[in-house]
């Protein structure tokens, strides 16, 4: 086994602000070296635009960095005190570790693993950087993928698996549950400098108002509200919508038990834990709010000396989100019906068009498909009466516009994807990368997800929802 060493002219520029932090917030630590580390998945594209010598490092040398053996030149390695709600319960929890943040995720244990072993193993690993970069490509904030290296170790879960560690890409990792580890066991001073840290390296431009706490909440508040619409508009369920899920840069982070709804029912689960659908396709937008609620009442000391006021302060914000959040989904929805402006009845024409897709068990992201391409004729409406009605009534509306029709058979094809990381898609290329050591389906549905929206012929075969079937699709935690 490889100890830790340092590598050099892979163009790394690396700063390590986060250490300039009280060191309750972080341990320094090296990654746990693995026995024979192989690069299986490595994201050029990211690497080049991150500075990298993408060439130098698709190979051994990146093997070696992105599996921990190796350290590139200048780094100082930490692991990130966080805690968190899970599912509604405080946790505490922790992970490794324009400025971005490099992960090692599955590097080992650290002092927050919660006797865990630290570890992930390969089909998970695969799997956040196959959706990870299908929403980048989708333009939703997300973390991305850089690489995924296998460590030629077992890890025991209920059966030795083949191990693995993902280095991902993220504006930050400070989190709704950063904030609640400072807020539930660090002195207010240390909460403050959080704070000023996350203002300065995330929100800068709050930092001349009056109230720069309050500013931050406002900025997060916004963000999180369109982050979450984005979710909506291509039927993404994210499945574990934890405090500690929730980056205050407003990207998208932990694809684990995620997955693309196909047949549209705002009921629809995937992860094998949520029992109760606390975070199902359609209470996302609710959960969002809880989420921000937890946020808020760590900042209280920041807001205003005076807890009522405080309170009151934090309350008046957020009572913005759901406003927030209903424009942007309403803005998007209108927009993937190639409309321009929105008129009073705009809404009702969306709901009235998502209750006829649940009503006839329509697929998602082919019924927006089908209404850009005017083919609706293969949906499981197309004979219904109130479908029939409903075309007419959006028809009349796309000709009341100033813009063509053309004009709006453009911009529902930018907003309308031709293709999603489908779930069977996906656990094929997963299936045959893991048992089978191919990972040629892989590279390949990688390839068709890098431009959803050129709507290409070979996207075609890709499209396609899966088999009916009387087995629910569930996922699952990857570490």
């Amino acid at each position: 086994m490889s100890e830790n060493k340092n590598s050099t002219k892979t163009g790394w520029n690396l700063e390590h602000s986060y250490l300039q932090l009280p060191g309750a917030f972080y341990t320094r630590l090296n990654p746990t070296p693995v026995a024979t580390p192989k690069l299986v998945l490595f994201n050029d594209h990211l690497a080049l635009s991150l500075g990298l010598d993408a060439d130098l490092l698709n190979g051994e040398e990146g093997a070696a960095i992105f599996s921990g053996n190796r350290l590139p030149e200048g780094s100082l390695p930490l692991a990130q005190a966080y805690a968190g709600h899970q599912f509604g319960h405080f946790t505490m929890l922790g992970d490794g570790g324009e400025r971005f943040d490099l992960q090692l995720k599955g590097s080992g244990q650290t002092p927050y693993s919660r006797r865990g072993d630290g570890r992930a193993v390969l089909g998970p690993m695969l799997r956040e950087y196959i959706i990870s970069e299908a929403m980048h490509a989708l333009g939703i904030p997300t973390t991305r993928s850089l690489a995924v290296v296998t460590t030629g170790e077992p890890v025991f879960r209920e059966t030795p698996l083949p191990g693995a560690i993902l280095t991902r890409v993220a504006a930050s990792h400070i989190r709704v549950g950063t904030f609640e580890f400072a807020a539930r066991f660090r002195p207010t001073e240390e909460l403050k400098t959080l704070a000023d840290y996350t203002i300065q390296r995330h929100f800068p431009g709050v930092k001349t108002k009056e109230n720069p706490y309050l500013g931050l909440f406002q900025e997060v508040i916004k963000r999180q509200a369109d982050l979450i619409a984005r979710w909506q508009h291509v039927g993404f369920i994210h499945g574990v919508m934890n405090t500690d899920n929730m980056a205050l840069s407003g990207e998208t982070i932990d694809y684990g038990p995620c997955a693309f709804m196909n047949t549209y029912s705002p009921d629809t689960v995937f992860s094998s834990i949520d029992h109760q659908g606390r975070y199902a396709y359609g209470n996302q937008p609710h959960m969002g709010g809880w989420n921000l609620t937890r946020f808020a009442e760590t900042l209280l000391p920041l807001l205003h000396p005076e807890m009522p006021q405080a309170v009151n302060m934090a309350q008046e914000a957020l009572a913005e989100y759901t406003s927030l959040y209903q424009r942007y989904w309403l803005d998007g929805m209108v927009a993937k019906l190639g409309l321009f402006a929105r008129e009073k009845d705009d809404e009702s024409l969306v709901n009235e068009l998502l209750n006829i897709m649940h009503k006839y068990r329509a697929d998602f992201t082919n019924t927006f498909l089908a209404l850009t391409f005017e083919e609706t004729r293969d949906t499981p409406m197309s004979d219904a009466k109130e479908f029939k009605q409903w075309l007419d009534k959006w028809q009349g509306r796309r000709e009341r516009q100033k813009q063509s029709i053309g004009d709006s058979q453009k911009l529902m094809r930018d907003k309308n994807p031709a293709i999603i990381p489908r779930n069977h898609q996906v656990e094929a290329a997963l299936e045959a990368a893991e048992k089978k050591n191919d990972f040629s389906p892989l590279h390949r549905l990688l390839a068709v997800l890098e431009n959803p929206y050129a709507h290409t012929p070979e996207q075609a075969e890709y499209a396609a929802p899966p088999e009916p079937t009387d087995r629910p699709y569930r996922t699952y935690c990857g570490t």
